[in-house]
């Protein structure tokens, strides 16, 4: 028979196989054990698992708190991707009971560092002050707020724990957008500051100095917030117009997102102009496009003109309704290059015109270099740059004193400017201006250049300047007609000019011999003789070839009494110098103020002294703006906007003041905002509404410049010309005349992207204004609120709607 292998012949079984059992039975009885006591020591599966989710949702709060912590890289915040190996490696323990032993030490370790983080974290919650922020509809204050950033931290770490996916902190957001968005936003916003640094065109460059300089903020708020605790709760934000510092929350940029989830929500926002917010914004449809000026490219209100003798085409022609539509953005728009590299050089497709370098390319106004046009400094009368012809002039008349004496001066017909962004080096401000006219582009191009300028034209109306303020105006090879018409034009420069003050006249007739040269020279001649002003002195520049005459206005009434002619008239007394918002100009001249009480009969102190000094022409007895006699209010405004700007403005809204250059003030006042910016690398229009107290000559008198102008009209400046708007109590006061909705399309067609917009008023206009931010797809950077008082940040972004409108007025 057949015998199964290895069996014994004679049938019976080895002595060994009972032996072979029992340690077969011995060795099981011992792993069991073993395995036993093992398992007695490793955290149970469930439980690890656990660990990792708390782990994940604790580092998700603390990088949504913020605060100091923004972006410093501690032990304790663990990458997502960190978080999910652990959880599958605890899966597979089951395998590997050293592994699992290593990798739950691994854990314990991390969720000791967090623990540390997040008491830390704790102690700087309960030392940082507890402030009204904006609230939700229970009332919640800032401390809730807190809360509820708590509690969605969490939630969010669910998330993380049910799916394990990325994409959950996109729908997170959203969740947080539609369920909570009237209380402190500062957090949600700074997700997405990666977000347009790289789709609107921003480079990695600038996202870098702005993640840099969000890092040194945060330390500095709070040694801000310290500081301000310390002062007691009227330094916040007191009742009345005349408010004291809001103290902000926290800029804080929450958790990071990704680039997927952000460039998903971009997309879908760009899909449609009409928002969540039910404003429906669509692009203006005009002929001049990305340049789009309303009330000077009023296309049919100029067709009806009967006559442009007097450049009235040139002139402000507002549509009857200003226009809500958005102005497009020129194809291939950049962030703008920062000062003071800007004053040599901008991109070439934000300003996309090569008219001037083809007219203008060998007198060194501009030319195109690449996908840059440059500016080499030099103009018609100073080829060989600007800082020689200014010399030149000093070297002239040295009681000019430029940054001195001289501090304000008006440039006619400035061209791109350069006269005037190179007299910064000097300390002067220079208010430029030259009509928009075939040399298309001048004032854009010193805008972008970050040089101080606006669109305007001596036609028929006076400039919106009041009287007797610019320290000198200056006029190089400007073509204006000045003697013609007895003199109108010159007369309004003279309306303009401080008594004692200088009028610099480079043009060819000073130098030239040609026979309409000497003609109109004569007639000048005659013209400023008549008008009692000194001819001080004429000289030659060799190197540019050129000359200059130098006038000086009187500043008494002694010679008008003196004259055998009374031509040019003097004016009527009832006529008001200082009236100037679409005043028609008259050939005629204002005495000179000679009343020690009355403002122009003496020269101010020398900058910078000026700017601190109340005018001495503000008594005592004179109300001012807030209630107290003038003089002290002009004090306490000053302290007031030094206080809010080195405490609130320059680290607690999350701005880089590096990339800021042009700002506005909106409502100026007295100013107060701009002198507390006046040690920056910035200039400040300071705008005075025409149904506000008429406070521009005291800004003049500081040493500071700006204008009158009605914001239910559009302002002339070009689109995308300023990097920071600064409205104080404005738009309520707007409401009453005109569509907010027009205002704020008039804000985001003169404010650049990436441009801030800070506003300060009452609760229900910031919540109107926030709405509207919030439709045009703008950043909400801060807000805050205390009693009835508010203040709001934004950003601009790229953002355009699809959809257009035809306005028929700029049609042409």
């Amino acid at each position: 028979m057949a015998m199964g292998k290895y069996s014994r012949v004679d049938g019976k079984k080895s002595s060994n196989c009972c032996s072979t059992v029992t340690v077969v039975v011995l060795v099981a009885v011992c792993l069991v054990g073993v395995w036993m006591m093992m398992s007695s020591s490793v955290v149970p599966l469930q439980n690890s698992e656990v660990v990792v989710e708390e782990s994940s949702k604790e580092v998700k709060e603390s990088i949504s708190e913020g605060g100091s912590q923004q972006f410093e890289d501690t032990s304790g915040q663990l990458p997502d991707d960190g978080v999910k190996e652990y959880g599958n490696a605890g899966n597979e323990s089951n395998s590997d009971e050293s592994q699992t032993e290593s990798q739950t030490n691994k854990e314990s370790e991390s969720t000791q560092e967090e623990n540390q983080e997040e008491n830390l974290a704790k102690e700087n919650t309960e030392e940082a002050p507890k402030t009204n922020a904006y609230s939700d509809q229970n009332g919640d204050n800032g401390e809730g707020v807190s809360k509820s950033k708590d509690a969605n931290s969490g939630s969010e770490g669910e998330e993380t724990k049910t799916d394990g996916s990325e994409s959950n902190e996109s729908e997170q957001r959203e969740s947080e957008e539609n369920s909570g968005d009237n209380t402190s936003i500062t957090e949600e916003n700074g997700d997405e500051n990666k977000k347009d640094n790289k789709e609107d065109g921003q480079t990695d460059e600038n996202a870098d100095q702005n993640q840099g300089t969000d890092t040194e903020q945060s330390s500095e708020e709070k040694q801000t917030e310290s500081e301000e605790n310390s002062q007691g709760s009227n330094d916040v934000f007191p009742a009345g117009e005349q408010s004291e510092v809001l103290k902000e929350s926290n800029t804080q940029d929450g958790a990071f997102s990704t680039q997927a989830a952000e460039s998903k929500n971009e997309k879908e926002s760009q899909k449609s102009s009409i928002s969540e917010n039910g404003y429906s914004w669509r692009l203006c449809n005009v002929t001049a496009g990305p340049d789009y000026i309303p009330c000077l490219d009023n296309i049919q209100a100029i067709r009806q003109l009967h006559s442009t003798k007097h450049y009235e085409h040139r002139q402000r022609h507002c549509p009857d309704e200003a226009p809500s539509c958005l102005v497009p953005l020129p194809e291939g728009y950049k962030i703008p290059i920062k000062w003071p590299k800007s004053r040599e050089k901008i991109w070439y497709y934000n300003v996309p015109h090569t008219k001037l370098a083809e007219v203008k390319g060998h007198q060194n106004w501009v030319k195109v270099t690449g996908e840059y046009l440059t500016f080499p400094g030099g103009g018609t009368q100073f080829k060989n740059g600007a800082l020689h012809y200014i010399d030149f002039i000093q070297e002239s008349l040295p009681d000019i004193a430029w940054g001195k004496r001289t501090r304000v001066i008006l440039d006619v017909g400035c061209g791109v400017a350069s006269f005037g962004g190179y007299l910064f080096e000097r300390d002067v401000l220079a208010m430029s201006f030259a009509p928009k006219d075939e040399h298309e582009a001048q004032v854009q191009f010193a805008l972008e250049r970050g040089i101080p300028a606006i669109s305007a034209v001596m036609g028929t109306t006076r400039l919106p300047f009041p009287a007797n303020v610019f320290d000198v105006v200056h006029c190089a090879r400007c073509r204006v007609p000045w003697h013609i018409e007895g003199g109108k034009l010159l007369l309004e420069l003279n309306r303009l000019l401080r008594p004692g003050g200088f009028f610099v006249w480079s043009a060819t007739p000073v130098y030239q011999k040609l026979p309409a040269d000497v003609e109109i020279w004569k007639a000048m001649k005659q013209l400023t003789k008549s008008m009692c002003w000194n001819l001080l002195v004429i000289k030659k520049d060799k190197l540019n070839g050129v000359g200059a005459a130098i006038f000086r206005k009187p500043t008494s009434n002694e010679c008008y009494d003196q004259r055998g002619i009374n031509d040019p008239p003097l004016c009527q007394k009832s006529d008001d110098p200082n009236a100037a918002w679409n005043i028609q100009l008259q050939a005629c001249m204002h005495r000179v103020p000679v009343d020690e009480s009355e403002r122009g009969s003496r020269w101010p102190e020398q900058w910078p002294v000026r700017v601190e000094m109340p005018p001495y022409w503000l008594a005592s007895t004179q109300i001012g703006v807030y209630g107290k006699s003038a003089p002290e209010d002009f004090n306490s405004d000053y302290e007031h906007w030094k206080h809010v700007v080195s405490k609130s403005y320059l680290s607690g809204m999350g701005i880089n003041w590096s990339s800021v250059r042009n700002v506005m003030d909106m409502r100026a006042v007295y100013g107060g905002f701009a002198a507390a910016l006046k040690d920056m690398s910035i200039w400040v229009m300071n705008v005075v509404p025409i149904d506000s107290p008429d406070t521009l000559p005291i800004i003049f008198e500081r040493g500071l410049f700006g204008i009158y102008h009605d914001w239910c009209e559009s302002f002339s400046t070009y689109p995308r010309s300023y990097d920071l708007l600064h409205a104080d109590h404005l738009f309520s006061n707007l409401k009453k005349r005109c569509k907010l909705v027009a205002v704020i399309a008039e804000v985001d067609r003169i404010l650049r992207p990436g441009g801030k917009l800070i506003v300060r008023d009452k609760v229900d206009t910031i919540s109107e204004v926030e709405s509207m931010a919030r439709s045009l797809q703008w950043k909400i950077r801060l807000i805050y609120s205390q009693e009835n008082e508010g203040l709001l940040c934004v950003e601009k972004t790229m953002w355009r709607p699809s959809e257009t409108e035809t306005i028929m007025s700029a049609i042409a």
